[in-house]
């Protein structure tokens, strides 16, 4: 294989090494990248770990934060952002030759197949290339403009769509590997450890969701499950642990409702938990 077509999409399965980096789509999403600072993949290996909710308020709190944020849905077959972040049934205006994404407010903009779904009852039965072309098409049709940070939330799981969502965006992505503390959690998200060690990706941190539950009356975190897992499984191989999130009642309540923790500015223990966790996510613009 050529120097020239080593980062090339269509690496080992034809690419022609007289003709790589002129396909245009190619070149659509390396411009689109060239205005993104950050982009960092939100992944787990082991679904219903939250990850979508640690994702959409990692977006909000950046937003808040006065930073210009792109959150980009690559989970095809579960799109659930639209209903985090009350924007289910909305759909973005689609021109020729871009799509607008939806605004959440002046600096968080989103988007998601859920906005595209005819019914949000519609399954989606589709093989790898086809997820593939849609992540390509997100990353390259979608007017993100200037941006200091993407944010992509991947299904769980190393299958198709975070390999396809780190390979187009490149090494410089980063992964946010979000995991609960009990032990069959911990199994499972090793892997999402040894599989960005493996396509060449850094794990920029790992973040113990679930951790703890936090009394909604009195604000104390009683360890009535377990706690540790996801700073031990950190410790282990070697990557930054972020920090814990308490399994907060209004956290679910929150996402049922479509109001993000993070844009409520309460001072209990899961706001300082998201706190700490957005500071070095943060400190990448300084």
């Amino acid at each position: 294989m050529s120097d020239a077509c080593a980062g090339c999409s269509s690496a080992g399965s034809g690419c022609n090494p007289e003709t790589c980096g002129t396909n245009p789509q190619d070149e659509k999403i390396k411009k689109t990248l060239g205005r993104i600072r950050h982009k960092l993949v939100v992944m787990s290996g082991k679904g219903g770990v939250g990850k979508s909710t640690v994702a959409a308020n990692i977006a909000v709190a950046l937003a808040l934060a006065g930073k210009k944020v792109g959150l980009l849905d690559v989970d095809v077959h579960g799109p659930s952002l639209p209903r985090l972040l009350s924007l289910a049934g909305t759909q973005p205006h689609i021109e020729r030759d871009y799509i607008e994404p939806v605004a959440y407010n002046n600096n968080l903009l989103v988007m998601s197949l859920g906005f595209l779904l005819p019914s949000p009852k519609d399954a989606v039965i589709w093989r790898g290339p086809v997820k593939t072309g849609l992540i390509r098409q997100f990353i390259s049709d979608v007017a993100w403009g200037d941006l200091d940070y993407l944010i992509l939330d991947c299904p769980p799981g190393t299958g198709d769509e975070p390999l396809s969502a780190l390979q187009e965006i490149g090494p410089e992505a980063q992964a946010i590997i979000v995991t609960t503390p009990q032990g069959v959690a911990v199994d499972d998200v090793r892997r999402s450890v040894t599989f960005c060690a493996q396509v060449g990706n850094k794990v920029f941190g790992l973040v113990e969701n679930m951790s703890g539950y936090a009394c909604p009356n009195c604000g104390h975190v009683e360890n009535i499950f377990s706690t540790g897992g996801g700073e031990a499984l950190a410790g282990e191989m070697g990557v930054p642990f972020l920090g814990r999130i308490p399994l907060d009642p209004e956290v679910a309540r929150s996402g049922d409702e479509g109001y993000p923790i993070a844009k409520l500015g309460q001072d209990n223990a899961t706001s300082r938990a998201l706190g700490e966790i957005i500071k070095p996510i943060l400190a990448l613009a300084d």
